[in-house]
């Protein structure tokens, strides 16, 4: 199905007058006006401490909790208290990479994919002053994928952790992240997913994905800047809290978030959802299944960010110069529209700052996953160049970008 332009641009203030090219989507996505809504009546009537008995406070703790349930169907968690939010990704990585540090034991091994981002990855480096192993998980140079079976040849009984993204943010790619998933649980081991660069696109299901840890940041998802951790509530209650002596070890999420969570943009949070099942119903969902409209809405979507991506990528496929980091098909099912491609003999900051001038938002760099562009030999020529795209993109906004890029990359055809 079409998506309808004009309904989504009546949800995000930003796209009014469409005066800018946004592609930096995978570096924080526009905010949806009914998240934005969301934060100021919590600020301007509820915004008041919570744990007393008083109206406004309970009013501002069923807020909380109303959040914890949005969050939990957005990401089909078990029940509420499995939802874990805090200010962002790499620190709630950081909370966990602590919160397991009580399991582990030295020559404990864990295995980190070659293509993370820093936040999956400076985590677990800190546990090797425990004596932990590190051991890399490479990428296949000729599929440009990470290989099941590469994994499991580095399984064995002394691991305790396997941490991979669902979608590189440099890549693209979509990972196959349950089969991942039970090649890991089958040697005893958890699996700690990086979904940052992937829930902006589709739909989320930790059940489905049987991932024992499941984190992403609600900023790259049309949402304030704030983060979720999903795991599961067993595993949760034995893992040791964080917070002060006398909270207790059942008061899960509580016991993971000192000086407590941000309130506002907790419930600010629940817009996503409100956004989503609002844009499935104008798109013809049926029946009054909220999950069931999610996942309409994801549908509607990836329809829309596969003509991004053919666009873009034919354009770039044409071009002898051009390399693209990552598979270079459009296909949905395969990847997401965060495109990074280099241009032999030319520094990718070069060609992003003769883009700048025209209102068009791409960039260059690592964006964090240092590793990855070293072992492309990329880092000389200031890494990559990142065009990030989501559904409210169009083809019309692909069509200046390429516009604007063709005198800059044709000069340096080969």
């Amino acid at each position: 199905m079409t998506l309808d332009m004009d309904f989504v641009e009546s949800q995000f203030p930003a796209l009014e007058h469409r005066d800018y090219v946004y592609f930096d989507n995978a570096g924080g996505s526009l905010v949806l006006d009914c998240v934005a809504r969301r934060i100021q009546d919590h600020l301007l009537t509820s915004s008041v401490q919570h744990g007393a008995t008083y109206t406004k406070s309970q009013i501002a703790m069923e807020r909380l909790f109303e959040a914890q349930e949005s969050v939990a169907q957005l990401v089909n968690a078990r029940r509420p208290e499995e939802i874990i939010m805090g200010p962002s990704t790499s620190a709630l990585l950081r909370t966990l990479s602590t919160m397991l540090s009580s399991r582990l034991r030295p020559r404990d091994e864990i295995i980190i994919s070659e293509v993370e981002h820093e936040a999956n990855a400076g985590a677990w480096l800190l546990l090797e002053k425990l004596g932990v192993n590190i051991r890399f998980w490479p990428l296949d140079r000729d599929t440009m994928e990470l290989s099941t079976q590469t994994l499991a040849g580095l399984l064995n009984d002394r691991t305790k952790l396997v941490c991979v993204t669902h979608v590189s943010n440099i890549l693209g790619t979509i990972n196959p992240v349950r089969e991942f998933a039970d090649v890991v649980h089958a040697h005893g081991a958890r699996i700690c997913v990086d979904a940052v660069a992937y829930a902006p696109h589709r739909l989320i299901d930790v059940q489905a994905f049987d991932a024992d840890y499941y984190v992403f940041s609600f900023y790259k998802a049309y949402g304030p800047h704030h983060a979720a951790l999903v795991g599961r509530f067993d595993d949760l209650l034995e893992l040791p809290g964080i917070n002060h002596f006398f909270v207790a070890e059942d008061e899960i999420p509580y016991k993971f978030q000192p000086g407590n969570v941000n309130y506002e943009l907790s419930y600010g949070c629940i817009g996503i959802s409100d956004y989503l099942i609002e844009m499935a119903k104008h798109h013809g969902a049926e029946g009054d299944s909220e999950r069931g409209h999610l996942a309409h809405a994801c549908d509607v979507i990836a329809e829309q960010e596969q003509k991004l991506s053919k666009r873009l990528l034919d354009y770039l496929k044409s071009l002898p110069s051009v390399t693209i980091i990552g598979d270079a098909r459009h296909d949905a099912s395969v990847r997401v529209p965060t495109i990074s491609f280099a241009v032999a003999g030319l520094d990718s900051r070069a060609i992003v700052e003769q883009i700048d001038p025209h209102d068009i938002g791409i960039r260059y760099g690592d964006f964090y996953a240092v590793r990855l562009i070293d072992a492309f030999g990329l880092a000389p020529q200031n890494g990559v160049v990142r065009v990030s795209m989501v559904h409210y993109n169009t083809l019309a906004e692909v069509d200046k970008l390429i516009e604007k890029l063709e005198p800059v990359l044709n000069r340096h055809t080969l």
